[in-house]
């Protein structure tokens, strides 16, 4: 456990500025859809764009975000969407899970705080520094409609080219 709580530390304290470059957007989501072994994960898909970021990071979070869900939606046999669009000047993935959701969501992000009995607790926080480093945002809430979470990555486009916005 210590050496899982050492690792993920220097993890989260090494994190290197973005190097940013043009990504395409499906590119990058397909890749994250085609690691995830255990659920199929469905995109559905969003405008053909590229964004000025940098690509291993963001695949680093979204990685992050997927595995959690599936986590979450293998318990409740359910299963996890991801979707994209280009809002004003703003890229919006949103990935919904299947799962219970959550009792508390207050303190997801905070560093080493983990609802998985062998979890680091260091995924989310990782992935809220990568976005903000981005520019931008990401939350983790209850789905109202239904039971499971919704997270949200927004980050700003930079340059965006794509005809569907």
């Amino acid at each position: 456990a210590l050496g899982r709580f050492l690792r993920a530390y220097a993890q989260l304290a090494r994190l290197p500025q973005p190097q940013p470059r043009l990504v395409t957007v499906t590119l990058l989501i397909g890749r994250i859809v085609e690691l995830e072994k255990r659920l199929p994960v469905e995109s559905h898909g969003g405008p053909e764009c590229t964004v000025l970021a940098d690509s291993d990071q963001l695949e680093q979070l979204l990685i992050n975000i997927v595995r959690n869900a599936v986590d979450a939606s293998v318990e409740t046999k359910g299963r996890v969407t991801i979707s994209w669009r280009v809002v004003a000047e703003w890229l919006e993935v949103v990935i919904d899970d299947d799962g219970k959701g959550l009792p508390d969501t207050s303190n997801l992000f905070v560093p080493f705080f983990t609802t998985k009995p062998n979890g680091s607790g260091i995924g989310l926080a990782l992935s809220r520094q990568i976005a903000e480093a981005h520019g931008g945002t990401i939350t983790l809430e209850n789905r109202l409609d239904t039971p499971g979470c919704r997270a949200t990555l927004r980050i700003p486009v930079g340059d965006v080219r794509g005809a569907n916005r």
